[in-house]
């Protein structure tokens, strides 16, 4: 029976790390693994991306496109998913469904981008009542063919005008 203070490793599982430069006689002495002369056989440099004079890769192929920092994202939830959520009483459509109501039914998760967007995929058959920062107008028209209204927050409207 093994006792407590009698554990070790198994021989071999951990390895010593190498000294470098540390005299002729350790193997990596001299030049400690470096090679010779040159710059990179002296310490502080960082060539990422450096082909040896050729044109590097990340600017030999083409920039394309646009990416805009302004835009706004939002976490989109489909009409059909809402009407799911009411209809198992994890939502209460008496209630105005906001982004705090759909994270805590876990229709969505943590809403850490600029608010929900609901959008107008599936059918929706309970009269409810919606306050979110943007929606499409297949959503709105299907939320008021239902009975209900949709609310823009104050930012999405801002962004609209």
């Amino acid at each position: 029976m093994t006792k407590l203070n009698d554990l070790r490793d198994n021989p071999g599982a951990r390895k010593e790390r190498m000294r470098v430069g540390r005299g002729i006689g350790s193997g990596k002495g001299k030049t400690g693994g470096r090679g010779v002369k040159g710059q990179t056989s002296r310490t502080g440099v960082a060539i990422n991306g450096f082909e040896g004079g050729q044109m590097p890769l990340h600017r030999r192929l083409p920039k394309r496109g646009f990416r805009n920092i302004f835009a706004k994202e939002y976490s989109v939830v489909n009409l059909g998913l809402v009407q799911k959520f009411i209809d198992a009483g994890k939502l209460d459509a008496s209630q105005t469904i906001d982004a705090v109501a759909l994270e805590a039914a876990g229709v969505t998760g943590k809403v850490k981008k600029d608010g929900i967007r609901l959008l107008g995929k599936g059918a929706l058959t309970t009269k409810a009542s919606f306050t979110v920062a943007g929606a499409s107008k297949s959503a709105v028209e299907a939320v008021e063919k239902a009975g209900g209204s949709v609310t823009l927050t104050a930012s999405a409207a801002e962004a609209a005008e």
